[in-house]
């Protein structure tokens, strides 16, 4: 069974998601505050994260950005808010579908089912410890090593790190946001581009195609992706 946070503030709907979901092996966890969301979801653990907008305490879209620095699985926003503005923003900042309260209930499981397939089916990373391993690509976070082949890959510090967050949420879509408050530990103003240019240089050093990658993927208007079975 599939555990899932609904951070929903109307109780009505929260029975309503959480009733329908459950009859489809999803065990449903409703928090009605977006400021009390983190915690929960750290404490829960849950496979996949459903968020309406429109939340006392924290809206759902800075709560978005927040969870996208912490938390690994897919992240779905559920609104009423019929808007392209925030649907763009929203995927900018680390959600994976955005989804509308009247859609009919059979097409919220349906997607909801498709972003937790596609957690499913990414082969995860071997990990020991400070160590990552994914076909042939070794990382040894303690010594700051990178072996690609059985080759040494020399990377600076910035690269290094940006590699091992990729690597170690391999098949999971980071954005910019998330990346930079990881590997540069400020917020992401909207202008700066050295993310970009890290990207394409850690490919450059990785092998990967500057004009088709495969290894290291730009998915538009959402972030990065490292495709986990590109490695041997």
């Amino acid at each position: 069974m599939h555990r899932i946070v609904l951070v929903e503030d109307d109780p009505d709907i929260g029975q309503l998601i959480g009733g329908w979901l459950g009859k489809h092996d999803m065990d449903v966890l409703v928090e009605p505050r977006g400021d009390m969301a983190l915690a929960r979801v750290a404490a829960e653990q849950p496979d996949l994260v459903l968020l309406d907008i429109m939340l006392p305490g924290l809206d759902g879209l800075s709560l978005c950005r927040a969870l996208r620095g912490r938390f690994a699985g897919p992240i779905v926003m559920l609104t009423s808010l019929d808007s392209d503005m925030n649907q763009v923003l929203a995927l900018e900042l680390g959600a994976n579908d955005y989804i509308l309260k009247t859609a009919p209930p059979n097409v919220l499981l349906a997607r909801l089912r498709v972003q937790l397939r596609q957690v499913k089916a990414a082969p995860a990373p071997i990990s020991q410890g400070s160590r990552l391993q994914l076909g042939t690509l070794f990382i040894d976070q303690a010594t700051r090593t990178v072996r690609l082949g059985g080759q040494t890959v020399v990377l600076t510090t910035t690269d290094f790190d940006l590699l091992w967050q990729l690597a170690s949420h391999a098949g999971q879509i980071l954005s910019r946001e998330a990346l930079f408050q990881q590997v540069k530990g400020r917020d992401y103003d909207g202008l700066d581009r050295s993310m970009d240019v890290a990207i394409s240089r850690l490919r450059q050093k990785l092998g990967d195609s500057a004009e088709a990658p495969s290894r290291i993927k730009t998915v538009r208007q959402k972030g990065y992706l490292l495709v986990p079975d590109e490695w041997s």
